[in-house]
């Protein structure tokens, strides 16, 4: 299997985050990739695509804030990571504000996602090791790899949060789309809800998202990934939520693992990402499942067995002793 990472990625390293009401060191920590290219050798660094196929999914104003809101921070006079603290309740609505605080609050829908200087170039090649993997699998691998950090399925076309920038997933869904894929399955198995996928593709019927995760009516990010969400107008039915509550292992999560799977399989796709979360695990520091480290060859076997082409990005995963044993067992049963 061919997998990407790219050492920039590394550089995005915000020193705190606000979690349940106080400040904490921040979990999406370089060190997690570092352990999985640990537990990766031989990782290949990706070609660089250019700015096009990420434009494709991202409108060009959040592509810019991205890029300027970190001098925007220092011109104001402030120190640190730049991080918001007032979000519109019912809506964004396009003033044309310039304050940085005000930015940050259209662009972004929580504060545990701070932008520093290296946030953009870290997310940009972490976007890259995803194109890269997806057109390894589009030219015939079986299936590829890419070591996405920070992770990317909480972000929108124009928003960030939960520790994400770029949406990896659907920037790779989309170039296997303009490759000429007529349509492409996002499986997301990250803990949490895969919003920013979501509302991406929601109204889309090219791209189907399947997403198993924990129940918003307790877990982050609480305003999507209801059941109930299954697409509009002509994406209706082309989305799939399987919330399950905190403390599932393995036995319920592969039931609504087959239930996703079915369903993709109904759809037809000509390629499967998959949106791999670790925090799944039993022992994650902010995540609630109970699967275990060999169960992770299970659920890899399950994806596999459809035989569908598939590039699997890294999403989640927060405990560093065991996330790069949790990768390499799920890749190698892959």
């Amino acid at each position: 299997m061919r997998g990407f990472f790219d050492r920039r990625e590394l550089l995005h390293a915000p020193e705190r985050e606000l979690h349940n009401g106080g400040y904490m060191a921040y979990a999406e920590s370089p060190a997690r990739a570092e352990a999985v290219a640990a537990a990766l050798p031989g990782l290949d660094a990706p070609e660089d695509r250019g700015e096009g196929p990420i434009l494709a999914v991202h409108d060009a104003a959040y592509i810019d804030f991205l890029k300027r809101v970190p001098q925007l921070w220092a011109d104001a006079g402030r120190s640190g990571d730049a991080t918001g603290y007032v979000w519109p309740v019912v809506g964004r609505r396009p003033l044309n504000l310039t304050r940085v605080d005000a930015l940050i609050g259209q662009y972004s829908f929580d504060a545990s996602t701070p932008i520093t200087l290296d946030s953009w170039t870290s997310a940009y090649w972490a976007s890259q090791c995803a194109l890269a993997a997806t057109h390894a699998v589009l030219d015939g691998e079986r299936v590829a790899f890419a070591l996405c950090r920070p992770p990317g399925h909480h972000a929108g076309a124009d928003y960030c949060g939960g520790y994400c920038y770029l949406n990896h997933a659907a920037i790779a869904a989309q170039a296997a789309r303009d490759a000429g894929r007529a349509r492409v399955a996002i499986l997301d198995i990250d803990y949490h809800h895969g919003n920013g996928t979501q509302d991406i593709f929601l109204e889309r019927d090219d791209v189907f998202y399947a997403s198993i995760h924990a129940d918003p009516a307790t877990d982050y990010p609480f305003f999507w990934g209801h059941a109930d969400e299954c697409g509009t107008g002509v994406g209706a039915g082309a989305t799939r939520n399987l919330p399950l509550p905190r403390g599932t292992d393995l036995a319920p999560y592969r039931d609504a693992l087959t239930h996703a799977l079915d369903a993709i399989a109904a759809f037809g796709p000509e390629l499967l990402i998959v949106s791999l979360g670790v925090d799944t695990f039993a022992g994650d520091k902010i995540s609630f499942f109970g699967i275990e480290t060999e169960d992770y060859a299970v659920l890899a076997r399950d994806i596999s067995a459809r035989q569908w082409p598939t590039a699997i990005l890294m999403e989640g995963g927060y405990t560093i002793e065991a996330i790069g044993a949790n990768v390499r067992t799920f890749l190698d049963a892959f």
